[in-house]
């Protein structure tokens, strides 16, 4: 397949591009929605044992989510980790004292460009009170859990699903 043209149908919060591709002498017409580049990271506290999870109204699922801290890289060319590092302190008040990475993914390239980097991220000091940064209209709860409530837990998220259980085999 090879893309012959491009459009922008929609550019707002996000952007809705209308391509055209050529295949085996056919022209198809698709639609890809570009919501930039996440971030995401299960979050360990070393000093309590505590997994560190955010609770938040998402439009997608109609009602609250809990998963693990995410964002997007908010300028060109800004690192990864870097976002990660400013969405984990902004959400949850912590530093980060280490960065492991898990997976780049797509997680649902049939339609969407959107690529997450998931981490798993170690801390041991909150220096804030995270709940989200100022003027974001996040709304965010903190939620704390132990290894076992994690497992007891149901989890609807997709990045959130694919870290615990990266997480699960690392412990096994």
């Amino acid at each position: 397949m090879k893309i012959t043209k491009v459009e922008t149908v929609y550019d707002g919060f996000y952007k809705l591009r209308k391509l055209t591709l050529e295949h085996a002498g056919q022209q198809l017409v698709r639609e890809r929605f570009e919501p930039g580049q996440a971030v995401a990271a299960l979050v360990y506290d070393t000093n309590t044992g505590h997994y560190v999870f955010v609770r938040q109204y998402r439009i997608g699922a109609e009602g609250e989510v809990l998963e693990i801290p995410a964002g997007m890289l908010d300028k060109v060319g800004e690192a990864p980790e870097a976002a990660l590092r400013r969405e984990i302190e902004e959400e949850l008040g912590y530093q980060v004292d280490q960065l492991t990475p898990i997976v780049k993914m797509f997680p649902s390239p049939g339609g969407s460009a959107e690529q997450i980097d998931v981490y798993f991220a170690e801390v041991s000091r909150q220096t804030g009170q995270g709940g989200g940064a100022e003027g974001e209209n996040e709304n965010i709860t903190i939620v704390r859990l132990s290894w076992d409530e994690l497992l007891e837990t149901e989890l609807r998220d997709a990045k959130t699903l694919l870290a615990v259980q990266w997480r699960r085999l690392q412990l096994t």
